[in-house]
């Protein structure tokens, strides 16, 4: 296996740049493993493409506003923080930031930030990128993100933020707070699409993944195996793990919105966050024996790359993926390398829209 087997060439103004007015209006392509098929659909189709007794699994994650520009105090010259997490918890107003320029931000540094100049200091340098800032005077820092942070749109969204991307880049299921990018599978639904997928008698659940630079973080090594993700926040609660087990022992099959869905539900199926190599590249056929999926939360670095035997998804709707990433070698292990770079070239040709604000895959 070498990287360079999941590369692809793309057109740069197939990147879509902005989302469509209707969420669910986005095109679909489905793939079907069994038959090696490609086929072309609307999003808006996903209740005929799903059966009843499936079950989707959700990421429930929220991205923060988490993008900051401000000033150095008396030294001027312009700085941009994004802000990954909470170094303990964000009581403690302790947070480690990708920072720029970095080198011009060592400890001790006083910042201005946001429209209102709030104060921040750095504290710590735990590599040449990132920071550690505190917010002496501000009690509630995500409060303050939320009034003046910008959000963090990916880098290949060449454009400023807007207002709108404050509802746009947010699934309209999120509800806890910690992303510094979407999840963006789930960008395509809406309510009217679950009382469709409802009345269909397809369940849905979510868990909590939250979205770190990691997952987003290039595969530079020509083997991909010495690749290692950063970690990132997860949680399986006891009712998503019970949805799982009660959608398998009904025949039904798992559907993952998203690769951080597969992340998050691998790990607590498999355990300890890292991947169990094996020598199939499908998920277990619906209703068959699979590893349990027990409530769990934590740290995961889970990188999915073929060949893998998936544990506990048997479906994934996904979006179209940067080349070289290992969200692209995560799709790969789940429908077949070969399968993928069908579907792949199928979707160039196709003049599908790619990444963040882009059309998704159905596979099956």
């Amino acid at each position: 296996m070498r990287l360079s087997d999941f590369d692809y060439d793309l057109p740069q103004e197939l990147i879509a740049q902005t989302p469509l007015p209707d969420r669910s209006a986005s095109r679909l392509l489905v793939v079907d493993r069994a038959a090696a098929a490609v086929r072309h659909a609307r999003f808006a189709d996903l209740p005929e493409l799903l059966a009843p007794r499936d079950l989707l699994v959700m990421n429930d994650t929220r991205v923060v506003p988490s993008r900051l520009f401000g000033v150095r105090e008396g030294r001027g010259g312009r700085v941009e923080l994004l802000l990954l997490r909470p170094v303990e918890d964000a009581a403690a107003g302790r947070f480690l930031a990708l920072a720029r320029p970095a080198r011009r931000l060592e400890p001790g540094t006083r910042l201005a930030l946001g429209a209102s100049r709030t104060p921040a200091v750095v504290v710590e340098a735990p590599d040449a990128a990132r920071r550690v800032v505190t917010f002496p005077g501000t009690p509630d820092v995500l409060a303050f993100l939320r009034e003046e942070g910008h959000m963090p749109l990916p880098p290949y969204i060449r454009r400023e933020d807007t207002p709108a991307d404050r509802e746009r880049y947010q699934t309209v299921f999120a509800a806890r707070d910690g992303a510094v990018a979407a999840p963006t599978a789930g960008l395509h639904f809406t309510p009217a699409l679950f009382g469709a997928l409802a009345d269909r008698g397809v369940a849905r659940t979510a868990i909590t993944l939250h979205v770190g630079l990691g997952t987003f973080a290039p595969v530079t090594a020509e083997d991909p195996r010495d690749h290692r993700m950063h970690a990132e926040h997860y949680r399986v609660g006891p009712g998503a793990a019970e949805a799982v087990r009660t959608a398998r022992a009904a025949g039904g099959r798992v559907v993952a919105v998203g690769t951080t869905v597969v992340r998050c539900l691998e790990t607590a199926a498999g355990g300890g966050g890292e991947p169990r190599r094996g020598n199939a590249d499908r998920a277990a056929a619906p209703g068959a024996a699979a590893d349990p999926v027990a409530p769990a939360e934590g740290w995961t670095r889970a990188f999915l790359y073929p060949p893998y035997r998936f544990r506990a998804v048997d479906a994934l709707v996904t979006n179209f993926h940067l080349p070289r990433s290992s969200l692209l070698l995560l799709v790969s292990a789940f429908a077949g390398t070969d399968l993928v770079r069908k579907a792949y070239r199928e979707a160039v040709d196709a003049r599908y829209r790619f990444f963040s604000y882009g059309d998704a895959m159905l596979i099956l």
